[in-house]
C-alpha cells in the first residue's frame, strides 16, 4: 500500500497530489476528457484522490459498507475486482461519495478523472472474441453450459410444439436463479429425481391433451385432431402428407409402421430442434411397436413414441455438442437456432429458423440481424415482458409470496394482481415491438388497464377485463414507478416501505448495489401511522439515519421512498395519512431536492446512462444464460454504445448481443463421450 506517512491533514494529500498531477493538466485551458487515461498511473495519479477523498470511512478498519479500499495497491488489484470498482465509479459520478457533510469535497474535475479512468480500465480489460472452458471461468468471459429448460421456457415449447394452450409449470419445483438473477441460469437448473416424474406426467398430460379420443372416420380413415396436412420430406422416400400430429394409417400392419416412422421422425425433429438420426427414430419406435404389439392400435402406439421424444433428455435439455478438437469453436446452426429462440421467444425455433438452420445460413451476419428483426416483430416476443422485463424489475412473485393485506385491502384479489402483473408485460413488450424508447419505462404517457386496474389509477370509463392502451393524464402516474405491481410489490401487507421502494429504484433500475442491513437492526412498525412516542415512518427513519451503519445506505434509500409516499400499498393515489398531509419531498445525497413522483422520474431521467447500462447488463446476463464476469464488460459497452446512439430504442441493443462473440461461441474442452 503506498502511504504518505508524512502528510498528517488532507490538505497537504490535496497540494502533494496536485505537485503529482501537474504534468497532466499543463495545458492551463486543456480538459478532463482529453487525458489519455489510458497512460494515467493508479499509484501516483488516482489512488492519492482515493486517499483523500475515500480512506476515512473505506479503509480496513472502517471499512463502511463493507467496502475496504485500501486493500487495493495497484493497478492490477483493482482490474481484478473491476465489479466493485464499478459501483465506486457510480457512487462519486451521482456525488453520493463522499458524502454531502465530508468538508473536504473532490472538484468537478477529480470526480471526472476517477471516473473516466475507472470506465477505461474496464473497456481496456475486456476482450469479446473469447470464450471459456469450465476450468478458467474465473479468467475467461463465460462458460455456457448446456442447461435444462426452465419451467416458463418447457411451457412454451409444449405449446407451440403440440399447438395446445397447457398450463404445466406449476407442476414443477420452482426454478433457481443465479448470475443477473434469472431462472434460465443454467448454473441454478438442476435435475431431481421429483422433476424427472413430473416431466413424466407433464408428457402424459400434453399428449392426451392434444391428442384426446375421438371418433374415428371411416370416410377417411383418419385420426386426426387439425385436419389440415403439412408435407415433410422424409430422408426414407419422397414427400408424404401426414396430419399436425396424427397421419392416416394404413390397414397393412407394416405400411401402417413406416407412416408412423415418418411421424415420429418429423415429431422429434421439432421437438429436439436439430435433424433427427435413423438410429435415434428406431429406438423412439420401440415405444410403439410394444405398443402395437400388445393389440393397441397405431395411434396408441405413436402416441407412446411421442410422450418417449417429450421425456428425451435431447428435449428437455438445449445441449450444444463440442468437437473433438479443444478451444473456442462457432455454435452449429441448429444451436444458433435455439440460442436466438430462447433468448427472445423463450421457447422452440419455428419452421423458418429450422429451414435457414439446414440451409447453414445462421452464420451470416445478415441472416441474423434480419432474423432478430422478424422474431421480434412476432407475438412471441411477449416472453421478453414475461421472463426478461419480470424477474429484471422484481416482480414475478406479486400475489404469491408478496401480497397486501386482505382485510385492509378488500380490492385487492388474485385477479387484480394479474392484472397488475398484465400491465408491466404489455408495456415492456410494447416498448420491444415498436423499438420505442426504454426512457418509457421510466416516464411515458400511457398504460395498460382493464377496469379494476383503471379503478386503483382513478381511470374512468373502462369496463371489462379486457386490457387496453390508455392515455394518462396524470404526470405522476407514467413509467414503472407508478405502475401497481412495483408499488403493491414494495409495500408490506399493511403499510408501504419507502426503504423498499427506494432500495427497488436503486438495485433494479439503476444497479446500484445495496448490501443487507447489518444485524439486529430494530424494526420498523408493521402499520401506518404514528409510534407509541408519536413518531411518524419518516421521523423514525430519520432517527435509525443518525447511526452511523445506517446512514450510508438509508440516506440513499430513503429519500427516493418518500418520493413515492403519495401511492398507498396497492398503488392508489393518496395525499393524506390519517390526519396529516403526505409529505412526498425528499433530498438526495448529492443535494438535490424534489417532490413527489413526478420530480421524482425526472431524477431517475438525469441518470438515463445508468439506467440504460444496467438494462444492457440485465439483457447480456438473460441472453447468456449465465453468470457474467468482468469480461463481459466488453459486450456491455458495445451493446449500450448501440442503445445510445439509437436514443434507447431497444432493437439495435439487441441484434448487438446476439451478434457478439460470446453469444455465437462455444468453447470445447477437446473430450466428447
Amino acid at each position: 500500500m503506498l502511504y504518505w506517512t508524512a502528510m498528517k491533514t488532507k490538505l497537504a494529500y490535496l497540494l502533494v497530489f496536485v505537485t503529482v498531477c501537474a504534468s497532466s493538466f499543463a495545458e492551463e485551458e486543456a480538459k478532463v476528457g482529453e487525458i489519455d487515461y489510458s497512460t494515467l498511473s493508479y499509484e501516483e495519479e488516482i489512488l492519492p484522490l482515493i486517499e483523500v477523498y475515500c480512506m476515512d470511512c473505506h479503509d480496513s478498519l472502517v471499512h463502511k459498507g463493507d467496502l475496504n479500499l485500501e486493500r487495493f495497491e495497484t493497478k492490477e488489484m483493482v482490474t481484478g475486482s473491476i465489479g466493485l470498482w464499478d459501483r465506486v465509479m457510480k457512487r462519486v459520478r451521482n456525488k453520493e461519495m463522499p458524502p454531502r457533510k465530508e468538508d473536504v469535497q473532490p472538484t468537478d474535475e477529480e470526480r471526472d478523472l476517477i471516473v473516466k479512468w475507472i470506465e477505461k480500465l474496464e473497456v481496456d480489460n475486456t476482450n469479446c472474441d473469447k470464450v471459456a472452458s469450465e476450468n478458467s471461468t474465473t479468467w475467461y468471459p463465460g462458460y455456457v453450459m448446456s442447461r435444462r429448460l426452465n419451467r416458463a421456457e418447457y411451457e412454451n415449447t409444449i405449446g407451440d410444439l403440440l399447438n395446445i394452450n397447457l398450463e404445466v409449470s406449476d407442476m414443477f419445483p420452482a426454478d433457481g436463479s443465479g448470475g443477473e438473477g434469472f431462472d434460465n441460469n443454467g448454473s441454478a437448473l438442476f435435475l431431481s429425481a421429483i422433476q424427472v416424474e413430473k416431466y413424466l406426467e407433464a408428457a402424459e398430460i400434453a399428449i392426451e391433451t392434444a391428442i384426446p379420443p375421438i371418433e374415428r372416420d371411416a370416410s377417411a380413415d383418419r385420426y386426426s385432431r387439425f385436419g389440415r396436412p403439412m408435407a415433410f420430406a422424409s430422408p426414407r422416400g419422397p414427400i408424404r402428407e401426414v396430419s399436425d400430429l396424427v397421419p392416416r394409417f394404413p390397414r397393412q400392419k407394416d405400411h401402417a409402421r413406416s407412416v408412423a416412422w415418418d411421424a415420429v421422425l418429423f415429431f422429434a425433429r421439432e421437438a429436439w430442434r436439430r435433424p433427427v438420426a435413423k438410429d435415434e427414430v428406431d429406438r423412439l419406435m420401440t415405444m410403439y411397436d410394444r405398443a402395437v404389439e400388445r393389440g393397441d392400435s397405431p395411434r396408441e402406439g405413436l402416441k407412446l413414441a411421442y410422450k418417449a421424444v417429450l421425456v428425451s433428455p435431447n428435449f428437455l435439455f438445449l445441449a450444444e455438442p463440442e468437437p473433438a478438437e479443444m478451444g473456442d469453436y462457432p455454435l452449429g446452426s441448429y444451436q444458433m437456432a435455439a440460442r436466438l429462440s430462447y433468448f427472445l421467444w423463450a421457447s422452440k425455433p419455428d419452421a423458418e429458423l429450422l429451414e435457414l438452420a439446414a440451409q447453414d445460413r445462421l452464420q451470416e451476419d445478415e441472416v441474423v440481424i434480419a432474423q432478430v428483426q422478424r422474431m421480434l416483430q412476432d407475438p412471441k416476443a411477449r416472453a421478453l415482458g414475461e421472463q426478461f422485463a419480470m424477474q429484471w424489475l422484481g416482480i414475478t412473485q406479486l400475489g404469491e409470496i408478496t401480497k397486501p393485506d386482505e382485510n385492509k385491502f378488500p380490492e385487492y384479489s388474485d385477479a387484480l394482481a394479474e392484472a397488475m402483473r398484465e400491465e408491466t408485460v404489455l408495456l415492456f413488450t410494447r416498448i420491444v415491438q415498436e423499438n420505442r424508447s426504454l426512457l418509457e419505462l421510466i416516464d411515458s404517457d400511457y398504460t395498460y388497464v382493464n377496469e379494476a386496474l383503471a379503478d386503483i389509477y382513478g381511470i374512468e370509463g373502462i369496463e371489462g377485463e379486457e386490457m387496453r392502451l390508455v392515455a394518462l393524464a396524470d404526470p405522476n402516474r407514467g413509467g414503472m414507478l407508478g405502475t401497481a405491481a412495483v408499488l403493491t410489490m414494495t409495500s408490506h401487507p399493511l403499510r408501504t416501505s419507502p426503504v423498499l421502494r427506494g432500495k427497488w429504484v436503486l438495485d433494479q433500475l439503476l444497479g446500484d448495489r445495496v448490501p443487507p442491513p447489518p444485524p439486529n437492526v430494530p424494526s420498523l412498525p408493521e402499520e401506518e401511522g404514528k409510534n407509541a412516542e408519536g413518531l411518524s415512518l419518516r421521523e423514525q427513519l430519520e432517527l435509525h439515519r443518525e447511526q452511523a451503519e445506517c446512514a450510508s445506505c438509508h440516506d440513499r434509500m430513503d429519500p427516493i421512498g418518500f418520493g413515492l409516499e403519495n401511492f398507498d400499498p396497492i398503488g392508489r393515489w393518496r395525499v393524506a395519512l390519517g390526519d396529516d398531509p403526505v409529505d412526498a419531498s425528499g433530498t438526495l445525497p448529492n443535494g438535490k431536492t424534489f417532490n413527489g413522483p413526478e420530480e421524482l422520474k425526472q431524477i431517475v431521467l438525469e441518470r438515463k446512462d445508468q439506467f440504460a447500462k444496467t438494462l444492457t447488463r440485465k439483457m447480456v446476463g438473460y441472453s447468456f444464460g449465465r453468470n457474467l464476469t468482468r469480461y463481459d464488460h466488453c459486450v456491455i459497452n458495445s451493446a449500450f454504445a448501440k442503445l445510445k446512439e439509437a436514443e434507447y430504442r431497444p432493437a439495435d441493443m439487441i441484434t448487438d448481443i446476439v451478434l457478439s462473440y460470446p453469444f455465437r461461441h462455444r468453447y470445447s474442452n477437446g473430450q466428447t463421450d
